[in-house]
């Protein structure tokens, strides 16, 4: 079981088996085949060995804008009916095998389909383009979690809501992955004071702008680890001060040791902020 936390993503979790455990902060046990989680709301859940997919989206970007326009509740638990199309996907994908990765770690599928992973469904963190150490996401995973997302939302794609000043912070740190930009810089960017910004960005992100910081050096931290590195190679990637620093924020926010990870694979795929032309 993975304890009480709260982390800056939408989280969901669709198993292709046996059926999902979660709890929110009432404490109160709901079983389902999928789950979606709200971002920064303390929850656990059990997945007892079941096999399936754990997608993180970011609630600033497209997909999580609308995800977050039907979503009522911190916990929702997905109908058979509503799950039909994701599952459909993920059953196909899992069964048809992918090209080697380039270097040459088991190939996604492969990785995947190992169902003898204790405890989490198969988690797939991602590769950069822009980092030149790692291979491009292969399309089928991309359009997999495009589908798969947006399969779960409804109705058309809600209008950008952010303030395109701090829209702007936000595309330049996912753009330049810019792991140490302080709040005075980002303010900068932004041609606000410092004070300022931080009361905007809390006010449109829903959390400080350290906080959130915190939590795009913790994906920084599982893509590394997603690549095969170790969890000491990973908190110098991360820029955290070493591998406890990390491993203490990764059970804060994730619930559960660093190391989960190196049994899925992990594919980022890059989202616009803005939905319509600013």
């Amino acid at each position: 079981m993975v304890p009480p936390h709260a982390h800056h993503a939408i989280q969901i979790v669709i198993s292709l088996d046996d059926p999902i455990a979660v709890a929110g902060r009432d404490g109160q046990w709901r079983q389902a085949h999928g789950i979606i989680v709200q971002p920064d709301a303390v929850h656990s859940f059990d997945c007892s060995g079941a096999f399936g997919a754990m997608l993180f989206v970011d609630p600033e970007a497209s997909e999580g804008a609308w995800l977050r326009a039907v979503l009522t509740e911190d916990i929702t638990t997905l109908s058979e009916a509503r799950l039909a199309a994701p599952v459909s996907e993920l059953r196909s994908f899992t069964d048809v095998p992918m090209p080697p990765a380039a270097n040459g770690a088991a190939n996604a599928s492969e990785r995947i389909t190992r169902r003898n992973a204790p405890t989490h469904p198969a988690v797939r963190p991602a590769t950069r383009a822009s980092s030149g150490e790692q291979p491009c996401p292969p399309p089928e995973a991309c359009a997999l979690i495009r589908h798969c997302a947006q399969a779960l939302s409804s109705g058309p794609p809600p209008r950008r809501r952010l303030d395109p000043r701090v829209t702007k912070v936000l595309h330049h740190i996912q753009v330049s992955d810019d792991l140490r930009i302080s709040l005075e810089a980002a303010a900068a960017l932004a041609f606000l004071s410092p004070s300022r910004f931080a009361h905007l960005f809390r006010q449109q992100v829903g959390l400080p702008f350290s906080r959130y910081m915190l939590w795009r050096k913790l994906t920084r931290a599982m893509l590394a680890i997603g690549s095969q590195r170790t969890i000491a190679d990973a908190a110098q990637a991360a820029d955290f001060a070493d591998a406890a620093h990390l491993t203490r924020t990764f059970n804060q926010m994730v619930g559960m040791a660093p190391s989960v990870l190196m049994r899925g694979t992990f594919t980022e795929i890059p989202s616009p902020f803005n939905t319509t032309p600013q």
